[in-house]
């Protein structure tokens, strides 16, 4: 792994309630690199910012962790340089389906991660955005 991951944790240990699987951690240290600061990704494509045809949780953050994805490739990263993430949902009841979805991409990863529900994202279709940083070593 590129970086340290501190305290390294499995959500399905500190939410036992939650039907979730997401390897996060408390705190990631990296040194030297380029940091990539990604804008808040949606549900929609990013050659021509048109939505995804879902108003699915799922789906739409399937297509925000695919954006996610393609963006730090672009950059000449891989996920394993994702070093936060920051997710904002509309509705809480969406919570768990949002980050299992989330955790398929971030397997084996532990960024650290900071969830908010919010009333409302730029256009009403939207149930997710999420927006990351990471760090490609040198």
């Amino acid at each position: 792994m590129a970086h340290t991951r501190i305290r390294k944790f499995n959500t399905s240990d500190t939410y036992p309630e939650q039907n979730l699987d997401n390897d996060l951690c408390q705190a990631v240290v990296t040194r030297g690199g380029s940091t990539v600061y990604l804008r808040g990704q949606c549900p929609q494509h990013l050659d021509d910012a048109k939505n995804i045809e879902s108003h699915d949780p799922v789906e739409q953050t399937h297509k925000v962790m695919q954006n996610i994805k393609q963006l730090i490739e672009e950059a000449g990263g891989q996920m394993e340089h994702l070093v936060k993430v920051v997710v904002y949902i509309t509705d809480v009841r969406h919570r768990e389906a949002v980050y299992r979805t989330m955790g398929q991409y971030i397997k084996g990863v532990h960024p650290v991660s900071t969830g908010l529900v919010v009333q409302a994202l730029a256009r009403p279709d939207w149930l997710v955005e999420i927006d990351g940083t990471a760090v490609i070593p040198d």
